[in-house]
């Protein structure tokens, strides 16, 4: 198997493994929206659904005693649209019942989470399983953009360098750095060059390269595949990396890899969050550096120059293009701004226009006098 295929197969025995502490209705709820939902989409709503689960049990006092297993469609029913609101106020702050640790959701979370309810009872109403749906009576809450938080150029040349030479990092690291130097580098230089997502850059495969076009073969959200193009400096990099990758056994199954960690296995996603977090920490000063925000600078680098919402949004992967105008609107503003002094509707006369030391009109009609 790929590993995207791979992924598909652990998220479905996740999901599985989830279902068999919830109510039966649930199964034919995840059956139902099957062919229009990812699986990573579906293992997601099972664990939002689970905390809504969780949250009846609390605090309704009919269910006291009773199983997750247990809530019933009439319990369901019995929900009305303020006892909903209750969960998301309930979700700001609440105790996990997997870890029993102290959980808390900000405005993603919480629409993230009625999201999946309001999911669940759509389905369950189209299919008259339910003779109401409450969930269509609550407002999701409002998510306020934040600014994009980018690399500048300079900052961009400073972490290269840094992940080249590891001059700042302690001296353990400096010596996993010696052994992954090669690694790094092509690995930061792709994510800063294509902008692709973090998931997609360890899902490649050493034949997803092809030097022959410069491209690089990837698997989109949703499953899609497509072909993303990079530059000089990504080629040579990854050229520098495959050298040192042909002397590299790899742990049966991982063969294909192309990037591998010190254990010889597939680079996983947290990894690369760990790395970016090593390499810019010491470099880049009061901002938090994610694998997504070398994505965020590649799209803001690529508009800046291109001027191009729709190229943007194509090589990002984007299927909406709004989705990338949100996130450049204040580029697109700016660039607004700037076609003010674009267009001139009259010549200006350089002669007509007094200097700062010429004398005024009335000054010019006392000297004719």
């Amino acid at each position: 198997m790929s590993y995207h295929e791979e992924e598909k197969k652990r998220n479905t025995l996740r999901l599985r493994e989830l279902l068999v502490d919830m109510p039966s209705y649930c199964r034919d709820y995840f059956r139902g929206i099957e062919p229009t939902t990812a699986e990573r989409t579906r293992l997601g709503y099972a664990r939002d659904l689970r905390v809504f689960f969780n949250f009846m049990l609390e605090t309704r006092p009919e269910l006291n005693g009773k199983q997750m297993k247990d809530i019933s469609l009439q319990d369901l029913s019995a929900m009305g649209p303020r006892d909903l609101e209750e969960f998301l106020d309930y979700v700001s702050y609440y105790v996990g019942a997997q870890t029993h640790g102290e959980l808390s959701n900000g405005e993603k979370g919480k629409a993230r989470k009625i999201a999946a309810v309001r999911s669940l009872y759509k389905y369950l109403y189209r299919r008259e399983m339910i003779p109401a749906n409450p969930a269509e009576l609550v407002t999701t809450p409002k998510i306020h953009e934040k600014a994009i938080v980018k690399l500048d150029v300079d900052e961009i040349a400073r972490f290269l360098d840094e992940v080249e030479s590891g001059d700042k990092l302690t001296k353990q690291q400096q010596a996993f750095h010696k052994a992954n130097k090669t690694r790094d580098v092509a690995l930061m230089t792709l994510l800063l060059g294509t902008g692709i997502r973090v998931s997609e850059c360890v899902g490649l495969d050493i034949r997803d390269v092809d030097f022959n076009n410069n491209g690089i073969r990837i698997v989109r959200k949703g499953g899609n595949e497509s072909v993303v193009y990079f530059g000089d400096e990504v080629r040579q990099a990854l050229i520098n990396y495959l050298k040192d990758r042909e002397k590299i056994i790899p742990v049966s199954g991982h063969e294909d890899a192309l990037f591998l960690s010190m254990q010889k296995k597939r680079l996983t996603v947290r990894s690369v969050e760990n790395l970016v977090k090593k390499y810019s920490e010491s470099v880049i000063n009061l901002k938090h550096i994610s694998p997504h925000k070398l994505r965020s600078s590649y799209g803001t680098a690529l508009y800046r120059e291109s001027g191009d919402i729709y190229l943007v949004a194509d090589v990002l992967g984007h299927k909406d293009v709004n989705t990338t105008r949100r996130h450049y609107a204040q580029m697109e503003d700016d660039r607004r701004r700037k076609a003010a002094s674009f267009i001139r509707l009259r010549e200006e006369d350089p002669a007509s226009e007094p200097g700062p030391d010429s004398p005024n009109k009335d000054q010019k009609n006392s000297e004719s006098n």
